[in-house]
């Protein structure tokens, strides 16, 4: 599979989710690595003005989750569901920046995942540092 057809994938899946509600969109991937990016806007916010710490981690969440189905080795069979996430914010991001998600994968085990995520701004300077747990689960039900 292209990476455009990888992105493509992704980006399909945000109709009435978080993802479509904070504008993450998904924008490059390799073999071991997924970015997103989310624009910072009014719904972005936290009261001081500032990029909210949940809405970081939403899109940290989202892209260690997403970049999970990278390594399953049955997609049809297999999700990714996130165990464990922590974030340090170190840097806050205002109204109208926008911000990006780098997922690189750390350990690529048959029964969990474990990503460095890494929320940077347009000038490539850190917003937050997270590392993802994911679970690799049996799927159940089907993912819409």
């Amino acid at each position: 599979m292209t990476e455009a057809e990888k992105l493509q994938r992704f980006n399909a899946l945000q109709d009435n989710t978080l993802l479509e509600t904070l504008d993450i969109e998904f924008i490059a991937c390799g073999d071991d690595w997924l970015k997103a990016k989310m624009p910072v806007t009014e719904k972005h916010l936290q009261p001081m003005g500032l990029l909210h710490g949940g809405a970081t981690v939403s899109l940290a969440e989202t892209v260690g989750s997403a970049a999970s189905w990278l390594f399953l080795e049955d997609p049809k069979k297999q999700g990714a569901v996130g165990l464990e996430i922590a974030a340090n914010h170190v840097r806050s991001a205002r109204l109208g920046e926008t911000v990006f998600g780098t997922a690189r994968i750390l350990h690529a085990g048959r029964t969990t995942h474990v990503f460095e995520i890494r929320i940077t701004n347009e000038a490539d300077q850190l917003i937050s540092f997270v590392k993802m747990t994911n679970a690799v689960v049996s799927r159940a039900h089907k993912v819409h």
